[in-house]
């Protein structure tokens, strides 16, 4: 069995946003040589996400205000105990449990194994600084 480990690395300027990271997933399966098995891509930070779902503006906008409705951004302590602790984010962890940690992909016959019109997103929602994803590539 073969092992691969990538790290990708964000920096986002928006407070929220995502990027498509398909592309780079698909490069480091690729480079892997891997041909049957699995892809796990995790954020390794507890205020971004990596989810699978389609690659639409709108759909995209639609989760930013409803993510916004869920958990405002508030800085304030009044709002979130979290921010009682001297930061500013608890928002953005709220919105990162909704969103999920992680995303495990087939890989069959060298490429990601998907459904129509999947693919694969980095969510940042404490934006501003370098951040972290896990590519970790196991199978034959």
């Amino acid at each position: 069995m073969k092992s691969h480990r990538e790290e990708l690395t964000f920096n986002i300027p928006a407070r929220m946003d995502f990027v498509n990271i398909t592309r780079q997933v698909e490069a480091a399966v690729k480079r892997s040589g891997v041909q049957e098995g699995l892809c796990l891509v995790n954020a390794m930070h507890i205020t971004a996400s990596v989810f699978i779902n389609d690659d639409e503006q709108g759909l995209h906008a639609d989760y930013k205000r409803w993510l916004e409705q869920l958990a405002p951004f508030d800085p304030s302590p009044q709002r979130y105990e979290h921010n009682r602790t001297g930061e500013d984010n608890a928002d953005a962890h709220h919105k990162r449990q909704i969103m999920g940690r992680e995303v495990v992909v087939a890989i069959t016959a060298g490429k990601l194994d998907f459904g129509p019109w999947e693919q694969i997103f980095y969510g940042e929602f404490d934006g501003r600084r370098a951040k972290r994803v896990l590519v970790k590539i196991i199978g034959q």
